[in-house]
This record gives structure tokens, C-alpha cells and sequence, in this order.
């Protein structure tokens, strides 16, 4: 079972991705889902505005991001720790 942190981010990855949520699994990377790099800075933002928490990302140089994007697991376990921060 997943919680509704993972829904709902699988739901806005899957968005982007044009797929159905079920279809992202936590080993996939952006890339296995089609998901280029602009792709990628709009679901961050997406994801951003869905859990009010602000994402250490930067686009321009992604591999100095504290935000580690390589798999969706990678990315739900640091959203998660974000959301766990910010209701502290």
C-alpha cells in the first residue's frame, strides 16, 4: 500500500509523463519516463505547490542539487523528508 504522499506525487510524475500513476514505479528515473528536462523542473514546481515546501533543485546545474532526482523513490524519499521538516 502507499501512503498519499507517494499518490499524489506519482500522480503529478505521471501527468508529465502522460502516463497513469501506476505506470511510475520508485526505480524508474525521469528519463525512463520520457521526462526531459524542462519536464522535470515543472513537476518539481508541481510538486512544490501540491505540499507548500520549497525544493533545493537547481536546473542549471542539477548534479550540485541536494535534491537527489536519479529514481522516483529517490525524489518521494526526499519530499517526504521536506514535508516531515516543514510540519516539524
Amino acid at each position: 500500500m502507499t501512503d498519499d504522499i507517494t499518490q499524489r506525487i506519482r500522480a503529478i510524475i505521471a501527468e508529465q509523463a502522460m502516463l497513469e500513476p501506476e505506470q511510475v514505479s520508485d526505480e524508474a528515473t525521469p528519463a525512463d519516463l520520457g521526462i526531459d528536462s524542462l519536464g522535470l523542473v515543472e513537476s518539481i514546481f508541481a510538486i512544490e505547490e501540491e505540499f507548500d515546501i520549497s525544493i533545493p533543485f537547481n536546473a542549471n546545474e542539477p548534479e550540485k542539487s541536494e535534491f537527489d532526482i536519479s529514481t522516483m523513490g529517490t525524489i518521494i524519499a526526499a519530499v517526504r523528508r521536506l514535508v516531515a521538516e516543514k510540519n516539524g
